[in-house]
């Protein structure tokens, strides 16, 4: 039992980094209903800000971690959000009339540029970087020797999950920007008509999507301690898989769905084999898909006639 629990603390803290990456899928598809291939290397590039930030900062003599962390997330969240909104601008504007398949081969060809652009600028190798939020908590010894432990940067990844999820709820449901993007959601069209400046609506939906992917690529270089020009593909995979899983379309949905791959990838290493985990996430998606092909809380589309 205490194995068990070890493992689920560590899948939920998987799952809460995949389950950020996924609320920017999900967004975009909610809005534009195109899929943001691209939204992988986003996380990748919030991740590489961040690591450049935290050597700038020790650089000039900073030490007080809690300061380095919130400057961190603040200049991570603002450069990779520019990103988000260029790329929303130069890549898929242009293309948001044109055939449907237009703005997913931006996508690619976008995820494709950002990778060899990271691989360029930083190099091929991983960026490893020293621990910075150290320590933790025992929760349990079993009389064999093993220990549950819950660290430090674990709370903080789960606190942190938490707060903008509850942030980012309050933003759609209750503001004028999460109305507009609502109304952007249901009616394009109908909402321009009744004042809804559209494309500021869409370019904000990117740039929220894109912060929220830089908080977890700083989430991810604090948790594991490295970050690689690579490292975009595999978690937008896993988040988009995510996204799919919980309902596209729906915020709850990528949580949802985020926290299910991350346990079923945990659970699956810890029990079985650690190499067939992509395997075991994969395969239940399938069967999910089969028997609820909107996901787990997906909404149904009514075709309009």
């Amino acid at each position: 039992m205490d194995y068990f629990t070890q493992q689920l603390i560590n899948g939920l803290v998987l799952g809460s980094i995949y389950g950020l990456i996924a609320i920017g899928y999900t967004m975009v598809y909610g809005i534009v209903g195109m899929i943001n291939f691209a939204h992988g290397d986003i996380f990748m590039i919030g991740g590489f800000i961040a690591l450049i930030t935290f050597l700038i900062l020790i650089s000039i003599g900073l030490t007080a971690i809690p300061v380095i962390l919130l400057v961190v997330l603040l200049v991570s969240m603002a450069i990779t959000a520019l990103y988000g909104w260029t790329i929303e601008r130069i890549a898929y504007r242009p293309l948001r009339h044109s055939f449907r398949l237009a703005p997913m081969l931006s996508a690619i060809g976008m995820s494709f540029v950002l990778t060899n652009y990271s691989q360029v600028a930083q190099g091929a190798r991983v960026k490893p970087i020293p621990p910075f939020i150290t320590g933790g908590y025992t929760l349990h010894e079993s009389p064999d020797g093993f220990v549950i432990q819950l660290s430090n940067i674990q709370i903080m990844v789960v606190i942190t999950t938490i707060v903008l999820l509850a942030i980012f709820t309050w933003l759609v449901s209750r503001t004028r920007l999460g109305r507009d993007m609502r109304a952007c959601e249901q009616d394009q069209t109908m909402a321009a008509l009744l004042g809804v400046n559209v494309d500021r609506t869409i370019s904000m939906t990117f740039v929220i999507g894109a912060a929220l992917a830089a908080v977890a690529g700083l989430m991810y270089l604090l948790y594991y301690g490295l970050v690689d020009f690579f490292m975009g593909f595999v978690a937008g995979i896993k988040a988009f898989t995510a996204a799919v899983l919980g309902g596209i379309g729906s915020l709850p949905g990528a949580m949802l769905g985020g926290l299910a791959i991350g346990l079923i990838e945990t659970f699956w290493s810890a029990y079985f084999s650690v190499e067939y985990k992509d395997v075991a996430a994969f395969s239940i998606l399938i069967v999910v898909l089969i028997f609820m092909p909107t996901g787990l809380l997906g909404r149904p589309e009514v075709e309009k006639v």
